[in-house]
């Protein structure tokens, strides 16, 4: 069954016509109450790609590692390879979902390496740092 409406999108009106398929075969509308679907058989589709090797094998954290507290964007590295730190310096900053979150030293050391570069995407538990 056909239905005509008269919409408005910004302020421009439209004519629009719209068919009822609630009834039709293979419909994937479920009924009002039923919280099962109908689904149709889609055509097969090409074998998924290959995950990429970034996602693949993230590096694992070894002793020293500062590491990620959650997935999401390095805004900065606050400090630079050779500098000397202290447990609780700000050594990273992470932004996911527009919060940002400071990542902290859990020692005293020097920054023996720097594994990620501002703008990279990281994963929880991913080495952003070392601190020997």
């Amino acid at each position: 069954m056909q239905r005509s409406f008269k919409i408005t999108v910004d302020g421009r009106p439209y004519n629009v016509t719209v068919e009822d398929v609630a009834d039709a075969p293979g419909s994937i509308i479920p009924s009002p109450g039923d919280m099962s679907a109908a689904v149709t058989a889609a055509p097969a589709a090409a074998a998924a790609p290959a995950p990429a090797a970034a996602a693949a094998a993230a590096p694992s954290a070894g002793p020293g590692d500062e590491v990620s507290p959650l997935a999401g964007v390095v805004v900065s590295i606050d400090v630079a390879q050779g500098q000397a730190v202290n447990e609780g310096d700000k050594v990273a900053t992470i932004e996911a979902m527009k919060m940002k979150t400071i990542v902290t030293a859990h020692r005293s050391g020097s920054v023996t390496a720097i594994h990620v570069n501002a703008g990279d995407g990281v994963e929880p538990g991913q080495p952003l740092l070392t601190i020997g």
